[in-house]
């Protein structure tokens, strides 16, 4: 109860100054997830299977003719196997203010970048909540200052950033974490460690039938190395964040009933200049067997050159899948595929699929499957987190 204090105080602080009563209005969802994992764990402590409990409501309130808005989203999970899984985030809090041509935002928020399926090398903004699944999709709040200003030639997003938000591990008991143990005292390059401003800049822009979007980022990386520290309590690995320049190409063209998408990021930090780009289509085929749903057939190449001691994930790897939307009541969609590295051999397949239950739920399944993952390869440590889960969530 005593994490639930600063969230709940801070949201109070921040109403107080409306000289008018606030009349919000709110939505959200509590999700009930359980979770079974199909090998033994590497250590003897993980957990094999575990239940959690998530509750997300959203506020928000206009005035001014709605040119200013309020809104709160905060975020609590409690998990009964990983106490480090258990813990609550403000995913947003913020002011928005907008203009004849421009919008100004203050407060946490979490931004998106990109385009592509399998990976997203561009999207930058906002730390990951690893703790919450290892697909990296959910994000931390991040404070910030953001001004769009919106173009007849494009929308240009300046943003200004302080507070760093170190990325979540599981703990000792639970699963998708390092062979050893993650200090919670990261280090920085920076002088100033997490109170570094950090800033960026992006322009995007739709040119017909492409969407455009350039990029650049200076700060602390949202990708930490590590360190091995050893004392008389054992070892640990301590997360270290180093300055990083990281300019972002984003495209996606759209022909027919196929979509084509590119991600591409060249990056100057702690391990030199580097380069990655990830590239592929999206093709759908419209109503099968002249039926309501339709298949998209996913398929994109990932390359990055960095190399050892801290080589990426998806280095030469090629991802192969679909996505089936049956367009039916219930919004029934299914996406799965494959992602496998082409100089080790290691695959990772993922399924996804949602439904709507009634008017007010839906249950999602989620599977993780790793094969024959290579002792050189990054996923090594997560050779025997394979798992099943299913999802109960209630909207409100």
């Amino acid at each position: 109860m005593r994490r639930l204090l600063h969230p709940v105080s801070l949201v109070a602080l921040l109403l107080c100054p409306f000289d008018q009563p606030i009349a919000a209005d709110m939505s959200g969802k509590v999700g009930l997830e359980g979770r079974w994992f199909g090998n033994e764990a590497l250590g003897s402590a993980q957990q094999q299977s575990g239940l959690s409990l998530t509750f997300e409501p959203e506020l928000y309130h206009d005035w001014s003719e709605g040119d200013e808005r309020f809104v709160v989203v905060p975020f609590l999970r409690y998990d009964g196997s990983d106490e480090d899984r258990t813990h609550v985030d403000l995913r947003e809090l913020y002011w928005r203010r907008s203009f004849a041509s421009a919008d100004l935002y203050v407060g946490l928020r979490k931004v998106f970048w990109g385009v592509t399926e399998s990976v997203h090398l561009v999207d930058i903004i906002n730390q990951t909540d690893w703790v919450e699944n290892p697909d990296a999709e959910d994000k931390l709040g991040q404070p910030m200052i953001q001004l769009t200003l919106l173009r007849d030639w494009g929308t240009v997003d300046l943003y200004l950033m302080a507070g760093f938000r170190p990325r979540t591990f599981a703990g000792v008991e639970g699963r998708f974490r390092p062979p050893l143990p993650v200090k919670d005292q990261p280090r920085y390059e920076a002088d100033l460690e997490r109170w570094h401003p950090d800033v960026a800049l992006r322009w995007s822009h739709i040119l017909g039938d492409i969407d455009l979007g350039v990029g650049h980022f200076y700060g602390s990386s949202r990708e930490p190395r590590f360190d091995l520290e050893a004392s008389a309590h054992g070892a640990k690995l301590r997360p270290i964040y180093d300055l990083l320049h990281q300019t972002s190409l984003e495209l996606q063209y759209v022909r027919g009933d196929g979509l084509y998408k590119l991600e591409a990021v060249h990056r100057d930090g702690y391990d030199g200049r580097s380069t990655a780009a990830v590239g592929g289509l999206e093709y759908t085929f419209v109503g099968l067997a002249s039926t309501s749903v339709d298949f998209g057939l996913v398929a994109e190449a990932q390359y990055d050159n960095r190399d050892l001691p801290f080589p990426p994930v998806a280095d030469r790897d090629i991802a192969i899948g679909g996505r089936l939307t049956f367009n039916d009541v219930q919004d029934t969609d299914v996406l799965a595929f494959t992602a496998m590295d082409t100089d080790q051999g290691t695959q990772f397949t993922s399924l996804e699929a949602n439904r709507r239950w009634r008017d007010t739920g839906e249950i999602r399944l989620e599977a993780r499957i790793f094969t024959s993952v290579d002792a050189r390869d990054p996923l090594y440590a997560f050779r025997r987190d394979d798992y099943l889960q299913i999802e109960y969530v209630h909207y409100f």
